[in-house]
Parts: C-alpha cells; structure tokens; sequence
C-alpha cells in the first residue's frame, strides 16, 4: 500500500460504553440480515415484475421509476455485508455482498479496500481516496449537488463513473485507487470480478437486442441511473461538515428517519454511531445510539431538518471552502 496515504493513527474518540453493552451489541444475526434482504428483494422483484407487465402503457414509467429507486437502495446492503455485519454468516455476508456491490456499480474488491480508508481517514483531505465523505469538500456547489439528482445526468460524464473505472480495471488499466489502496495479491480478484461485472452488462443489452426489447438492459444496466434520487439518504453523512478533526461528532451526521426510509437506507442515518463503533450491526444501533446519547450532537430530527442545514452550507461553502458547519458536541466531564 502506499505509503504516502497509510497515514492512519488511533486517536479517535470512541463514546465511553461497557465492554459488557458493546460487546452484546456487536452480536450478528443471520435472521435478523435474512428478514431484511428478503422484503427487499420481494419487494424489488414485485417492481421489476410490474415494470414487465405494463410495458406498452404510461404505468410503465411509474413502476420503473420505483424499480430504480429500490434498485439503488441497495447502497446499505453493500456496505452493511462488506462490514461482515449483516449477517452472522461470512457465507451470507460475502454473498450478498457481491450481490449489492453488483447493484450499486462497486467493484467489491476496490471498495473493500477504500472504504477502509473512509473509515481510516475520514473526511481527510490529504487521502484523495475517500470519496465518500470528499465528495463536495474542494469544489462545493449547489449545481453539482442538486444535478446529482437529475437522472441520466451520471451519463453525460461516464468516463467519471463508477461503471466506467470497473471498464478500465476489466480491461487491464490500473487506476490511481487501484494502485494506492488494493495490495498486490489483491489485483487479480479486482480485475477477474470487475470483468464478471462488464459481462453480465453485454449480457443485459445482448438479450435486449435478442429480444428487440429494452428491458433486460434498464432492469440491469441503468436504473441507478433514474433512481439516484436516493442520493438524498448517502449525502446526509458528511456534507458541509468539517474536515481532518478525529473526531467523528465534528466530521459525520446523525439523522432520523421514519421507518420507510430507515429501511431503504438499513439504519445507516445512525451514522455517526457507525463511525465510531463499525463492529455494530446496523440493525443494533438505534440500541447503541440510546446508550451513548448524552456523549453524541443531537441527532437531526428529519431528512428535511438535515437539509436545513446541509443546503445553505453548500451555497456559503461555494463562496467560502473553509466554512463548515460546527455541531454541539457535549462536553466531557
């Protein structure tokens, strides 16, 4: 790994919580991971079938849409299965894993490893790796923030795409990220998987074009393209907070979800809570929450509390790169 970004140190403050609590709570569950993948793929299935079965009528486009915002929601499962927290089993979690890394465009050997560093370094500007919680900290703008949500928009610039750097990594290249952050024994399973990805994309137009139908290629290949509006969940995370402080209080978001939501996104507005004890399956960190509260910011109450403040941070960080929003974090007695 290269040196110049393993700049990595344990000086984090960690909530103070029983080793007895943390490690009850650290326990892993496959009924719990199985009941919550199994509504999602129920539900995911129901919308590819309806998609299918109005083609022809203007339904077509309702059903599609919501097909390609659950599509997209499969965000937590990656993340949640490459903690090896969704499930009890390493089976189960490698699985789905895969599975979700798959639906989200990850190549899941590169994000195993960069999103270490996320964890690693969070929020660093000096690791151009952790993409993200980087994502607005240079060049922040309310245009590049709002267009993420236009759908089709990430096409206009594919050669900066997730998709088109898994091409790249299929094709032999090797990338900035694939050279700084995935150890050598690590780059031939990056390579064989990101070429597993690309086949099954031409398999999805091949069979469009077998059937004169764009179908099997918009229920596989672009409806992350459409449903990017779930954006909205991912940017809470870190937006317009500040940046190299090793302290996740400062630098992440906590927010509250309704139970819709907290379903779509598995948790993970408990954001902060992750951050600081990344051994917590998701489904155990309302628990978690609960207990270290009075050592945590108030959480925002609602998506729509977030963005009051996420939004005019934008507009004054374009403006100004060193503004940042500055949470209340409770003293330490």
């Amino acid at each position: 790994m290269n040196e110049k970004l393993d700049n990595v140190d344990e000086k984090w403050f960690r909530a103070e919580i029983s080793k007895k609590d943390l490690k009850q709570l650290s326990k892993k569950s496959d009924l719990k991971g199985l009941r919550h993948v199994t509504l999602y793929f129920i539900l995911l299935f129901f919308l590819g079938y309806m998609s299918v079965a109005t083609w022809g009528t203007w339904w077509t486009i309702l059903w599609l849409w919501l097909y390609g915002v659950l599509f997209y929601s499969s965000n937590p499962i990656w993340h949640e299965c490459g903690h090896r927290t969704a499930f009890k089993s390493k089976y189960l979690n490698e699985i789905f894993y895969q599975i979700g890394s798959f639906m989200t465009d990850f190549e899941p050997t590169r994000w195993t490893w960069s999103h270490f560093r996320h964890h690693s370094n969070t929020s660093s500007v000096n690791d151009p790796h952790d993409f993200e919680a980087a994502l607005f900290h240079e060049y922040p703008s309310l245009k590049s923030f709002l267009f993420s949500f236009v759908p089709f928009y990430e096409l206009i610039y594919f050669k900066n795409s997730f998709k088109f750097e898994t091409i790249k990594h299929a094709l032999g290249y090797t990338t900035p990220v694939m050279r700084d952050c995935i150890p050598e024994n690590e780059i031939s399973k990056c390579r064989l998987i990101s070429r597993i990805h690309v086949l099954l994309w031409i398999a999805s137009f091949a069979l469009s074009f077998y059937l004169m139908n764009p179908l099997p290629a918009l229920l596989i290949f672009f409806p992350r393209y459409w449903g990017n509006i779930i954006n909205i969940f991912n940017m809470t995370q870190h937006l317009g907070l500040p940046e190299d402080i090793k302290d996740h209080r400062y630098t992440t978001r906590s927010v509250r979800f309704n139970p819709i939501f907290s379903f779509l996104y598995w948790h993970m507005e408990y954001h902060v809570e992750h951050h600081m004890f990344p051994s917590v399956p998701s489904y155990n960190l309302p628990k978690l929450s609960n207990l270290i509260k009075d050592q945590l910011p108030k959480a925002n109450t609602s998506l729509y509390d977030a963005y009051k403040e996420i939004l005019p941070a934008i507009v004054k960080q374009h403006k100004d790169n060193s503004y940042h929003i500055l949470k209340e974090v409770p003293s330490r007695s």
